[in-house]
């Protein structure tokens, strides 16, 4: 019997699925946490072979401890896992330390991890990126704004999702974050970005252990995270109904480039919504960030509504026997739409449930860890056309005040856009 310790399987709240697939697939499920047992969800415990309560996952030499008493009681651990961002480095160094050769080791991290690092092997799978500086001073920061003008994007180098990133238009902004950083986070590596005119394409996919994809997804972005965080904004995100070929073409290079084998992938790419010199053309691809694990939040349910399928099942079949029969059945749209406490809807959250009752595959209020990025209460729906899904994020998010009214105006814009506009991917 395989031993598969997962670490923090109570969150995401959905995780508990990966656990429950990997239990039916006759695996030794072992979780370390630091929630108290009593208070896991019953179907995580049903889910669980044993549980290791630690009073902080922060603490390396708790989880550490853990890790080692696991072993001694079941033996060698085949697998070590928590398919989230936060815990990536974590999980490396228990692999390295333990010897846990499943999984990506310490070594591996500052190409997975690091945004600077990463544009290499994008670059070695022909994949364009965009131009970046090393944040430093304010004469360094300026000579790489006058090669690319204004604005800029800056963010950590090794950071999380959008957090603490950073739209510049000018020089005062510019003095302004310096002086940011250096109250707040002066040994903080931040890495500064030409500004892509674009939407947010990902590639998510589950790869077995020679590198191959067993399944590919993607969602789309018409509104980047960075500007829901900092503007407060609603959320909008969806399933892409079909993978654009050029988006597959793209991440399985990356897949190759970075050297991924048996993960669950979430890659985000731009696509380009006009043209720009030094990337390329409208419509093209070009390369964001790697992230060696699901896409965030509920999004591994989305697919599987999208999809007709179990990519939790999916995921856990290649862990046990390196693929999977798990059928895949007919294609939706499926779409995410996250509003924000506090704004003036036109329509009540009763009246949305009566329209689209037969649509909504998900309903809830999103865990306080995740609202900066995806709003206060969430709707998840299908649908068949796109046209369908536009008239659902038009009855959502719409409004009722002024100032709401014209961010609403500036998204049904982006709607408007249809269909990503591919180029042809390379043979």
């Amino acid at each position: 019997m395989q031993n598969f310790i997962f670490i923090s399987p109570n969150f995401p709240t959905n995780y508990w699925q990966f656990c429950r697939e990997l239990k039916n697939n006759g695996l030794n499920v072992l979780g370390i946490g630091d929630q108290p047992y009593e208070e896991l969800k019953p179907e995580l415990k049903a889910s669980l072979n044993e549980y290791y309560k630690v009073n902080s996952l922060e603490n390396y030499d708790e989880v550490y401890r853990a890790v080692a008493f696991f072993t001694f009681k079941y033996g060698r651990i085949d697998w070590l896992e928590s398919n989230n961002e936060y815990w990536l480095e974590r999980d490396a160094a228990l692999r390295t330390d333990f010897h846990i050769t499943s999984g990506f080791q310490t070594s591996d991290m500052p190409r997975i991890k690091y945004k600077s690092k990463m544009k290499e092997y994008y670059q070695k799978a022909g994949i364009a990126t965009a131009r970046y500086h090393m944040v430093d001073d304010f004469a360094g920061c300026k000579a790489f704004v006058a090669q690319v003008g204004y604005p800029v994007v800056v963010k950590p180098d090794n950071g999380v999702g959008a957090s603490d990133t950073h739209r510049l238009s000018s020089d005062k902004e510019l003095e302004e974050f310096l002086a940011y950083k250096e109250k707040e986070h002066p040994d903080v590596a931040y890495i500064m970005e030409e500004f892509v005119h674009a939407e947010v394409n990902s590639y998510d996919a589950i790869i077995d252990a020679h590198g191959n994809p067993i399944f590919e997804a993607g969602n789309v972005s018409p509104v980047s995270i960075m500007d829901i965080v900092n503007n407060d904004d609603n959320s909008i995100y969806y399933i892409i109904k079909d993978l654009p070929e050029d988006t597959r073409a793209a991440g399985r290079a990356a897949v190759k480039s970075f050297g991924v084998k048996s993960r669950f992938v979430h890659f985000e790419f731009f696509r380009m919504t006009e043209d720009q010199t030094s990337m390329g053309k409208k419509g093209q691809i070009v390369a964001l960030e790697v992230n060696m694990r699901p896409c965030g939040g509920f999004t591994p349910d989305m697919i599987d509504f999208a999809r007709s399928t179990n990519v939790y099942k999916i995921w856990a079949d290649m862990i046990a026997f390196g693929g999977t029969d798990m059928p895949v059945g007919e294609h939706y749209y499926c779409a995410f739409a996250g509003r924000r406490d506090g704004k003036s809807f036109v329509y009540s959250h009763e009246q949305l449930m009566q329209k689209y009752q037969d649509n909504m595959r998900m309903v809830d209020r999103i865990p306080e860890a995740l609202s900066g990025a995806m709003g206060n209460q969430m709707y998840v729906a299908t649908f068949s056309t796109r046209d369908e899904m536009e008239k659902f994020y038009s009855d959502v998010l719409a409004v009722t005040d002024a100032t709401n009214a014209k961010v609403q105006a500036e998204l049904t814009k982006v709607l408007a856009l249809g269909e990503p506009e591919t180029v042809k991917a390379e043979k």
